[in-house]
Parts: structure tokens; sequence; C-alpha cells
């Protein structure tokens, strides 16, 4: 699969790595305080760069002090969700998930919560917002559960004119390779928290602060998850191109709605920036890897026997049609489209 990159970016690009060499700074400039500052204006959420999504997560649970709580993931997730509340010492409880959307279950959560629960991560599949989002915030404030919103999918998702990550204390966003904002690498931690913020730019940079002059290290969990200034140049491109790439995504998906019934089908007032097209009971000629399948569901990498039935079904009931950008059949017609695929 060749990933394009049209020739007016690429100058782009280029202009701003002239600026990183005339700055002669290389990490912590002002390219990245740009790019957070122009991500902040897109999702209307204040934001802090970060080296990729699971660090990301990693952030976000760290500050929340999860060590030695429960923390409930849904199962039907990539495995760093998994691990990132892992890592910040929580004992995940896997959740199992809606057929309709692919994502965390109301009614599974209800039945996970126990005094030790500190905090819930919804993780927004396929590039839509969890459909059952309000639900799910208002029941976890009545709970007095923290709300984590994993956002790795959802570039350009919106739900009522509310993007991922504007429902919870914080959302991680990834900018990973393969997603529909790549980077090759990079994540985002976005929040209306200011503490939890200022906690990050800490978190990511060893823990440190300089305070009068003089090197302090109030954060003692930190490490290096720092975004370079060459990176955070690219950020701000590829940021640029976004609206480009989900008008794509979306015309296309626009096609493939006159082809599959079966489906995931938004409410109202929803948008998907389209990570994935999520067709149901569908065998496909053309197809791209699944969202997650059910070996890749984190209580069977895990090796545990847990009776998660909609997990299961969606694992093993849904193919995903080309919807990556520059997919070399996008502009056939729909009925090309059809003999392509079926």
């Amino acid at each position: 699969m060749l990933i394009p990159f049209e020739e007016e970016y690429k100058k782009k690009y280029f202009a701003l790595l002239e600026e990183v060499f005339q700055a002669g700074v290389l990490s912590d400039g002002k390219l990245l305080r740009k790019f957070e500052e122009k991500f902040s204006q897109y999702t209307n959420l204040s934001s802090k760069a970060i080296s990729n999504g699971g660090a990301a997560l990693l952030a976000i649970l760290e500050y929340l002090d999860v060590k030695g709580k429960e923390v409930i993931v849904p199962a039907n997730t990539f495995w760093a969700t998994s691990l990132a509340a892992k890592q910040a010492g929580a004992k995940v409880v896997y959740a199992d998930c809606n057929r309709n959307d692919l994502c965390l279950s109301l009614k599974s959560l209800k039945k996970l919560v126990t005094p030790k629960t500190k905090a819930v991560i919804v993780v927004h599949i396929g590039g839509h917002i969890a459909f059952e989002i309000d639900v799910i915030k208002d029941f976890c404030s009545q709970r007095n559960l923290l709300l984590i919103e994993d956002c790795a999918h959802a570039h350009g998702a919106e739900f009522h004119a509310k993007m991922a990550g504007s429902w919870g204390i914080a959302g991680a966003y990834s900018f990973y390779a393969t997603k529909t904002m790549p980077m090759g690498e990079g994540g985002m931690v976005v929040s209306r928290d200011s503490d939890l913020l200022k906690w990050v730019e800490r978190f990511r940079n060893y823990g440190k602060e300089v305070v009068r002059g003089k090197v302090e290290y109030p954060v003692k969990t930190g490490f290096n998850y720092r975004m370079s200034e060459q990176m955070a140049a690219f950020g701000i491109v590829q940021l640029e191109r976004l609206p480009k790439i989900l008008e794509w995504k979306r015309l296309l998906a626009e096609k493939f709605d006159n082809i599959f019934d079966d489906r995931v089908r938004f409410p109202e007032g929803m948008k998907s920036g389209y990570y994935k097209y999520i067709a149901f009971c569908q065998d496909l000629k053309c197809k791209t890897g699944k969202v997650y399948d059910i070996s890749d569901q984190c209580h069977r990498i895990e090796g545990m026997e847990i009776d998660l039935p909609e997990s299961d079904w969606v694992g093993g009931n849904h193919q995903c049609p080309p919807i990556f950008y520059g997919w070399e059949y996008a502009d056939k017609t729909i009925g090309e489209l059809r003999s392509i695929l079926l």
C-alpha cells in the first residue's frame, strides 16, 4: 500500500524543517508549541504532544494514580490500551462491547464496577465516537469514576459537534503510520484540565521542571516521551491535510453505503473519521484487516476465559473494505466497486 503525499505538502514540510535548522532547536521548541496550539484549535481541547499514543494513555493513567486500583477496559481494543493501565499499576477488568458500534457496553460496564474501580477507558473504535458515550459519562459521574477516552482511531470524529476527547477527563490520540492522520509515530493528550496537562509536560521530559533556574524533578514516574521538532513540523502539515483526507474517506464511505446494508450505522449527529469502514456478515474479495479479530482481543491475548459474547460476535462477523487514503480503486463507480469487493 502506497500512502500518497502531495507535492505542495512536501514543500510545506521542507519549509518548516528549514525553520528548525534556522532556530537550532531540535526538541521542545516553537514548532512543538505551534503543533499543540493548532491541534487545540482543531479539537477545541487543550493539547500536549507526546511520543506516541500509548505514552499518551500512560501519562493520563499515571496522573490519575490508578496503581492498585481497578480500571475497566473493553476487551475489544488494541492491546496497548490494556498495557498502559497495567504499566500504571492498575488491575485491568475487561468489559464487553456492543454489536452496533463495537465500543464499550454500558450494560457490561455496570456489572463490573466494584469499590476498587477507579477509572473507565472508553475506546472510540474504527473512527467513530462510541454510541453510548453520553450515558457512559453520566454513569461514571454518578459513581465517581474517572472516564478516559482512547482516541487512537478517532481523528476527525464528531458527535453533536464535539470531538473525541471531549467527554472524559482526558483523551489520548495516536499518530501511528496507519492512522487517518499518520505521522509514523507521535501522540497527543487532550483535556480541559490544566493541571493534568501541566503534569504531562513534566512527565514526558523525565518528570523535570526548571524552577528559578534550577532543575527539579517533581514527577517521579516520568521518562523520555518527548516529540522532536522535526516530528512536530510533520504534525503541523498532516493536520492541515486532515480535512482533505476526511473528505476523501467520507465520499468513498458514501459509495460503500450503497453496497453494504449490514454495517455500522451512525446515530444522528455523528460523523466518522473512517479509520475503518465496518461491514457485518459479509465475505469480501478485497479487504483490509479487521478492526480486531477474536484472537486480537485483550482477554484472548492474556489467555483468560471470560464470557464476552458480543466481543466474540463482532470479532468473528465483521470485515473492512479498504478505506485508507489513496486506495487505487476509490474513484470507481458503485457498480465497479461492488464487483471488486464482492
